[in-house]
């Protein structure tokens, strides 16, 4: 049997696939396990920040496997240790406990959240706000944070104490009470339709957040690691939240997720209070090292928001969109007409990898993408989009 009816057979059915079976790439280029090349605007879903095998990243993820590939957390570990003081010394935060993916490191957050008002407040002030149309993960507590009613299904009974808010600060106000903990919000709602958020409304939020001491949680899960141009979204916003959820692209590759706390809350977990067997793995942490030494640089970030701009504008005079809404190399691309999905499935057929964001297409290019690269991915959309 070749891939795809090996999967059909021995794979849960949880993704609806692209009829695709990758086998190789390098930088924006794939092939398929026919030799088809594909230039790919997905990234993975944002996680190859710096596209495929990139040089350094190989070598260091490659030099880090060869000298030790896993230890327990009982054990100190260099390459964990030196991301962490990366991290901290980058966003001005604090703290930082490592897990493997997105919604592990949301669910360390609203653990932060809750443990911090028991702690000062006692039992019973443990609701989170989040906002509709947001998307905090797949595990039952990160669906319940999720503000989209089409993930509130099927796998009752979901994790009481989530309410969710337009986003507005007189719809986040009136659902404050005294049992209120944390606000929880992604600045640019990735799965949600590439929502930007207000700035004033952001910053609005912060006061809010500080008067009534709610702690402010930002995942940036998807907008993190140079995606909009900043290290992190946040920093767009000229806030600073009380906790940062990091993930897909600072592994470049590999699995990784980042709960990152200010002072207040950094002694708030205790041994035995949360955990995980592969966090903070040393292969991973290797790679991650590379990534970030790599986007943290001004230059590159700034590179970011430029090409942002280039691939708008070119994106905007295409017959058949109707908008585009970016920050950075986040991009969503709203058509004048037709199915999203039924448009990127084409694309596919002409050798393009893009992804959907609800009624929209959606780019995430590795940040390195060239602007040649850009240029080709366009007129690959372009001529899908002529095409009946």
């Amino acid at each position: 049997m070749n891939t795809k009816e090996l999967d059909n057979n021995y794979i849960m059915h949880t993704y609806g696939r692209y009829d695709v079976a990758l086998k190789s790439g390098k930088g924006c280029t794939a092939y398929d396990e026919d030799g088809k090349r594909y230039l790919d605007v997905s990234s993975g879903i944002g996680v190859n920040s710096l596209g495929y095998c990139d040089d350094g990243w190989v070598k260091a993820v490659s030099a880090q496997a060869a000298e030790i590939q896993h230890m327990s957390n009982y054990f100190y570990c260099g390459q964990a240790s030196r991301l962490a003081e990366k991290l901290c010394t980058l966003t001005g935060l604090s703290k930082v406990c490592f897990s493997n993916s997105g919604a592990e490191a949301n669910e360390c957050a609203i653990k932060v959240a809750r443990k911090y008002s028991f702690d000062k407040y006692g039992k019973g002030r443990d609701e989170i706000i989040s906002l509709h149309d947001s998307f905090h993960g797949r595990t039952v507590t990160t669906l319940s944070a999720t503000g989209q009613d089409v993930f509130h299904n099927y796998f009752f009974p979901f994790t009481e104490g989530f309410k969710y808010a337009d986003a507005d600060i007189e719809s986040v106000k009136s659902l404050i009470s005294d049992k209120t903990c944390a606000v929880l919000i992604e600045c640019v709602q990735g799965e949600g339709g590439v929502n930007i958020l207000d700035k004033d409304f952001v910053k609005e939020l912060r006061q809010l957040c500080d008067e009534k001491d709610i702690l402010l949680i930002a995942d940036e899960v998807q907008t993190g690691i140079g995606r909009t141009g900043k290290l992190y979204c946040f920093e767009n916003y000229d806030i600073t939240p009380d906790l940062v959820t990091s993930a897909k692209g600072l592994g470049g590759g590999l699995p990784i997720g980042v709960c990152l706390c200010n002072k207040k809350l950094e002694d708030v977990m205790q041994p035995s209070t949360h955990g995980s067997t592969f966090a903070a793995n040393p292969v991973v942490c290797a790679g991650a090292n590379y990534v970030l030494d790599t986007v943290a640089d001004r230059a590159f970030l700034d590179e970011v928001n430029k090409k942002g701009e280039y691939l708008k504008e070119k994106l905007l005079k295409l017959d058949g969109v109707k908008s585009v809404r970016n920050l950075g190399l986040m991009v969503g691309i709203e058509l004048e007409d037709g199915d999203a999905h039924e448009v990127a499935l084409r694309c596919v057929k002409n050798g393009l990898l893009i992804i959907t964001a609800k009624s929209l297409l959606r780019m995430l290019p590795p940040l390195n993408i060239t602007y040649s690269e850009l240029d080709e991915a366009v007129e690959i959309l372009a001529k899908t989009l002529k095409e009946e």
